[in-house]
C-alpha cells in the first residue's frame, strides 16, 4: 500500500528544464494557487487501467503546511512534519516512524503542488472540454531512464488553474489515474489533527520503528 500511495502523490513531483514555456507557465500558476492556501482538503478517486487487475478507490487528504493526514483503502497516515504514523484498520495496528521530508522515497503530499523543478521534462499537449469546462493537458516524461514511469499527463482547469486529474503510465502498460473530486481550501484545522492519538483506537497495537 505504501508504494501505491507514493505513486499517487509523488507522481506530481513533475518537472525539469524549461522545455515548454506554456507548460511551465501553467504549472507555475497551478503551484501558486495552492501556495496561497493556509490548508486544504482534497477528496479523490484512484483508478487503475490497462495491464493488471482494475480497481477504484476513494480517499481524502488534509494538508496544512508540512503536515498532512491521508486516508485511503483501510489505511490512514498521520504526519505532523516530524513523526509519521500509519494506521491499518484491518489489523488495528499503528506503525510509527521518523519522517524525513527530504527523502524522496517517503510519501509527502504536502509538496505535490510545489516540487516540480527537477526530475521530469514537460510539454503542453492540448486543450480539452469536459462538462462545460476547459482543461489544459501537460505531458511529463522522467529524466531517469530507469524510472518505472513512462509518462504522466496532468489535466489543469484553464479558468482557475486547479488540478483535475493526473494519469501515470508505467512502462509495464498499467495506467494509474488520480482524479480530484473536490478541494476545500483554507480549513480551520488544529495541529493535533495530524497527530495519531491511540486513545481514539481501542486495543490498537503500536509498533515504534524509530
Amino acid at each position: 500500500m505504501k508504494s501505491l500511495l507514493v505513486v499517487l502523490f509523488l507522481s506530481l513531483n513533475v518537472a525539469a528544464a524549461q522545455t515548454d514555456k506554456r507548460a511551465g507557465a501553467i504549472l507555475d500558476a497551478m503551484s501558486n494557487k495552492f501556495k496561497t492556501m493556509t490548508s486544504f482538503r482534497v477528496a479523490f478517486t484512484y483508478l487503475t487501467e490497462g495491464a493488471g487487475p482494475r480497481e477504484t478507490l476513494k480517499g481524502d487528504a488534509t494538508i496544512k503546511g508540512t503536515k498532512f493526514r491521508l486516508k485511503m483503502a483501510g489505511q490512514e497516515i498521520f504526519n505532523d512534519g516530524k513523526i509519521q504514523t500509519t494506521y491499518i484498520k484491518e489489523s488495528n495496528e499503528a506503525n510509527i516512524s521518523e519522517f524525513d521530508p527530504m527523502d524522496a522515497a517517503e510519501l509527502n503530499p504536502t509538496k505535490i503542488y510545489t516540487i516540480y523543478k527537477k526530475g521530469y521534462k514537460y510539454v503542453f499537449i492540448e486543450e480539452v472540454k469536459e462538462n462545460g469546462a476547459v482543461y489544459e493537458v501537460i505531458e511529463l516524461s522522467p529524466d531517469n531512464k530507469a524510472s518505472k514511469v513512462s509518462k504522466v499527463q496532468v489535466k489543469v482547469n484553464k479558468a482557475d488553474k486547479s488540478v483535475k486529474s493526473w494519469r501515470v503510465t508505467q512502462k509495464n502498460g498499467q495506467k494509474l489515474v488520480f482524479r480530484v473530486d473536490k478541494i476545500t481550501p483554507n480549513l480551520r484545522v488544529e495541529d493535533k489533527f495530524f497527530v495519531f492519538d491511540a486513545k481514539q483506537y481501542p486495543g490498537v497495537e503500536t509498533i515504534d520503528l524509530r
